[in-house]
This record gives structure tokens, sequence and C-alpha cells, in this order.
């Protein structure tokens, strides 16, 4: 454990009790911490940046009592996961929640991503359908049409971009991590919507993300995938990743979006549909920003049990 001033956190940081279960589960060639609680049907819960596991905390044993087998998994890079320095591209992040499915004794499972983890689940349902058997994602455009708004609305998306744009430079990570990583509560403060910020419940759960993110190389790796976001832009296996995204999902998919997201601007996440053949709905949740499984976590676990069960 580490206080805010500085120092290493270790791995045990990430795990505290509760009305889950802590394992290690081996997949796509390395080694995922997964939370799990519950029996039944799979609910597989990817978080965002700069989060962890954490994310689905309260979600997860209510999600369990609904029926589920609900797992929330440390990404790649993440909390108590490994940190290969490699890896962060979107097929492998896409077949590590392919693995994490096999690994985990399922054949297939209902997919719950959020910010970062929601493109994730997007790339995951495009590449491994077999294996995503419903799709929701919270507070992330289709891949499409965040690389297409960040060209195309200069003022709008391209802006809101501006932070994750910092991470091409080299070495940001130390500015992500120094001052017990002050600057990842300034991101959760800047992009949550006012409600969730000035709440009672902002306070604790920033300092938990600040000390996972000061977890060796967790900093690091957190970068490397909107890294590769931006680089693969203009080589060939990010040409090829477009070509592969644009064949449209047959995964029944739901979105949910904050209205008042700063980093994924509603405007960008509107017409994600026309990448979906199969059943779609959306859904503009007033007064959250881009964390709306912590701002509105009942009417989100609403949305995720209908949504799994239909």
């Amino acid at each position: 454990m580490t206080d805010q001033r500085g120092g290493a956190a270790d791995e045990s940081c990430v795990m505290p009790e509760g009305p889950w279960t802590h394992r290690f589960v081996g997949a796509n060639g390395s080694r995922f911490h997964v939370v799990e609680a519950g029996t039944g049907p799979m609910v597989l819960l990817l978080h965002g940046f700069p989060e962890y596991w954490y994310a689905w905390h309260e979600m997860l044993p209510a999600v369990a009592d609904a029926g589920f087998r609900a797992v929330a998994v440390d990404l790649r890079g993440y909390g108590a996961s490994d940190k290969p320095p490699r890896g962060y591209d979107g097929y492998t992040l896409a077949a590590d929640v392919a693995g994490l499915i096999r690994a985990l004794g399922e054949r297939s499972a209902t997919v719950v991503g959020t910010g970062a983890g929601g493109l994730i689940g997007w790339t995951a349902a495009s590449f491994h359908p077999t294996l995503v058997r419903r799709l929701v994602v919270l507070g992330a455009p289709h891949p499409l049409r965040l690389r297409a708004a960040i060209v195309a609305d200069p003022r709008g998306q391209f802006a809101s971009a501006t932070a994750t744009l910092k991470f091409q430079l080299p070495r940001y990570e130390h500015v992500l991590t120094r001052d017990g990583a002050a600057e990842v509560e300034e991101m959760l403060r800047r992009w949550g919507g006012p409600r969730w910020v000035a709440g009672p419940e902002f306070a604790d759960y920033a300092r938990c993300c600040r000390v996972a993110m000061q977890i060796p190389q967790a900093a690091f790796c957190a970068l490397e995938g909107y890294r590769w976001a931006f680089r693969s832009a203009l080589r060939l296996h990010g040409y090829r990743f477009v070509k592969l995204m644009q064949k449209p999902l047959v995964t029944p998919t739901l979105q949910l979006h904050g209205a008042l997201d700063e980093a994924s601007l509603p405007r960008t996440a509107q017409g994600s549909g026309r990448y979906v053949s199969a059943p779609y709905e959306w859904r503009l949740l007033d007064g959250v920003g881009h964390f709306p499984h912590v701002e509105a976590r009942d009417l989100v676990l609403g949305e995720i049990l209908r949504w799994a069960k239909s």
C-alpha cells in the first residue's frame, strides 16, 4: 500500500476483501487478476481508464444476486494483472477478452465495458462474435466513430481528446504518477458529472484509483493502449484494424452514454449503431459524465440486467 505522497504501491492494494473471490487466470499468454461472485450465465465487466476492477465493486454483488456469474477483471497492465511491455494493440486486447471467457470455462458471455473497456468490448465483439453473447457499452463510441470524429470535429472531439493526445509524449507516465498520482484524480474530476464529483463517494473512489495507478509499470501500460491507437493510424496493422472493424457486429448491443461526457462526446458516440446489424439500443443519460457505472449505478445496473436477460 502507499499513501498519496508517493512511494511504491504493491498489488495487494487492489485485492480488498468483500462479497467476492479473488483469483488469477491465465489467458492469451498472460496472467489476469479476476474478481468474481455468483453463479449462472457470465457477465464479464471491463473497467476503463484511469480505473481498475474496483470500478465494479458495488455492481459485482448486485449482478451476482440477480442470478449471474459476475466477473470483473483487471485489464492487461492494470491492477494485479500482468504488465508485459507489449500487447496493448486492439487485436491483443480483444484476444484477452476471448481468452478470459474460455479460461473461465464459459462458451460465451455478456460483456460490459466502460470507457477504454468499452472500446475493447466493441473490438472483442467484432473479432470474436461467437464468444460475446450480448454487449453493453458505457461511455465509449465505436472505435471507428471515435477515429473519424477526432479528425472531422476539431472543436469538439479533437479538443476533448487533448488529454489523451498528451499520452503520446515519452515518459508521460511520470506525469501521471507524480504527487501521488494527483493527475488521476484530476482526470476523474474533469470527466465526471458534477453531481458525482461533488458527492460523498468521489474522494474515496479517486483515492483508490490513485493508489492503483502507482503500482509499478501500471501507468506506462495504461498509456500504451492510447499510444497504439494513435500511432497505428499511420501503419499497416492500423489499416487492417479499421478494415476488420468495418464489418457489422452480429452481437446485440446496448449503448449507454452520459449526456455530460467530456471525454467521449455524445455526438461522437451517436451513430455507432451503424456498425451493428443485430438488435441495438441507444440511451443518453441526463446529468451523467464519462463514468455511468459509478455516477448512475442503479440505472446502469438495471439496464445491464435487462439486456443480459433479454
